[in-house]
């Protein structure tokens, strides 16, 4: 970054604030207390994440009469749901290029689902009145390299030949007249499958529908210990115990209690920037009259939207490995990406110079190497979870949910019966190794955005393996 541009960046960071803009909202709901002594239930929940609260609603929508624990180790919302960027996308498999490589055979199937689950999703805020900001806008897939331009083409054509409508192609006038930016050579829009809301309040507005069901729900209560007892599970925590007929895992990032798991997924952190409100003026110099999310077609790509208040969310880019997969509040934050995401938004909207940041936060993301969520049961199928969404739970994670009640019910579905749900990624290896591959692996995707998309040795083997490291 040259002088001028790092002294620009710095500038418009002086006064953000290190918390997650989505969390300082007047409209959070104070911490329920903690589990003390022994609960017996039908159905525990661990983790009270959007995975943990669409278990519990849905397992209480399915049958009224069931008794649902909730444990969540802080407060429900605190982590990555409650710090990503608000994109719900109806996609299962990461996106449309992931779920044909993975799941040619099955992908129209996928996609149904998907739209499906979107569509649920947009029912259920509406009939819980959960005030987040929800708005069905989709979403820019958008080209900032020629050869991305190529690669948007050709998903619309495959896209179009699946029979999947509501996608639109643009060219470079078109995309700027949408959101204008001097970087910005085209773009693909998914105009339905894609909504943009407050990701904290649709968890804070789920815990209070699972409340209103019903659901006994326990914060600042980790769940340390999973162990068989006869015909239940039981859980310890801290000041007590559960014992409960199934047990569903919802812990995503945090290390699972069945510990097969574990190897599965990897912690990946994230980081994202919000602007102040931006005026008039600035609001006229950028357009965005349709408030689509976007993301750029980079492998190091950002993604970017605008709230309700008419901030601009700025996030991505670096996706940070900590050694060793520690989840740490230290890796929350890192100045050193803060400022190169400042600099990177100043070179996307130059007419934006002079705006400020008001938040900058990060958070992890459990990734694994086939991008997409999966699923398996433990204990004699006691007990279900789901895990590995990389990045894109906040629509999928509603389906995983219907997955583990699936699951745990013994039911054979329409999902249970998908190869997706049936297979499982490869596995990470252990460290050193993890570190050195997934090193190798952005090394070799940042030289791939710098030389035309073009996949080297090491990119081309982890793909014929099905491997892979994103966020």
């Amino acid at each position: 970054m040259a002088p001028a541009a790092m002294r620009l960046a710095a500038r418009s960071l002086s006064d953000a604030q290190p918390v997650p803009f989505w969390l300082d909202d007047p409209a959070k709901p104070g911490a329920l207390p903690a589990l003390t002594g022994d609960e017996h239930c039908d159905l525990l929940v661990i983790g009270g994440g959007y995975s943990g609260l669409w278990t519990a609603l849905l397992a209480k929508e399915r049958d009224p009469e069931r008794d649902v624990v909730l444990i969540e180790s802080h407060e429900a919302g605190w982590a990555a749901s409650g710090r990503n960027g608000g994109f719900c996308a109806a996609s299962l498999t990461h996106g449309f290029a992931n779920g044909l490589a993975r799941w040619p055979d099955e992908l129209a199937v996928l996609e149904q689902l998907g739209a499906r689950n979107l569509d649920a999703i947009e029912a259920a805020v509406a009939a819980y009145s959960i005030d987040c900001d929800f708005e069905r806008t989709g979403e820019i897939d958008v080209a900032v390299e020629p050869y991305q331009l190529d690669e948007l083409r050709e998903t619309y054509e495959q896209v179009t030949r699946l029979g999947l409508d509501g996608y639109e192609l643009l060219d470079r006038d078109r995309m700027r007249a949408e959101v204008d930016s001097p970087t910005f050579l085209g773009g693909l829009w998914d105009r339905r499958g894609v909504a943009m809301l407050h990701p904290a309040r649709l968890a804070w507005g789920l815990k209070r529908a699972c409340e209103e069901l019903g659901v006994r729900i326990y914060e600042n209560t980790p769940g340390l210990k999973l162990s068989s007892n006869g015909s239940r599970m039981g859980v310890r925590t801290p000041y007590g115990r559960v014992f409960a007929r199934r047990v569903a895992l919802g812990t995503n990032v945090f290390p699972s209690l069945v510990k097969r798991v574990r190897a599965y997924t990897v912690p990946v952190y994230d980081y994202a920037l919000m602007t102040e409100p931006l005026t008039e003026e600035q609001l006229a110099a950028v357009g965005w009259k349709n408030r689509q999310g976007l993301g750029d077609s980079a492998n190091q790509f950002h993604y970017f939207r605008i709230t309700a208040d008419c901030r601009i969310l700025w996030g991505g880019y670096d996706a940070v490995y900590p050694y060793g997969g520690r989840v740490t509040a230290e890796m929350d934050h890192r100045p050193e990406t803060y400022l190169k995401l400042a600099g990177q938004f100043f070179d996307c909207f130059p007419q934006l110079e002079g705006v400020r940041f008001s938040h900058a936060w990060g958070g992890a993301i459990d990734t694994c190497s086939r991008f997409s969520a999966f699923f398996g049961t433990a204990h004699g199928g006691k007990v279900a979870y789901a895990a590995g969404y990389t990045g894109l739970g906040v629509g999928a994670s509603r389906f995983g949910a219907e997955v583990m009640l699936d699951l745990l019910a013994g039911e054979r579905t329409e999902r249970t019966e998908l190869e997706m749900v049936r297979t499982k990624p490869l596995p990470f290896p252990p460290e050193p190794i993890a570190w050195a591959g997934i090193g190798l692996t952005k090394w070799s995707l940042a030289r791939a955005d710098a030389h035309g998309g073009r996949r080297n040795l090491w990119l081309k083997a982890m793909d014929r393996l099905g491997l892979g490291f994103d966020s």
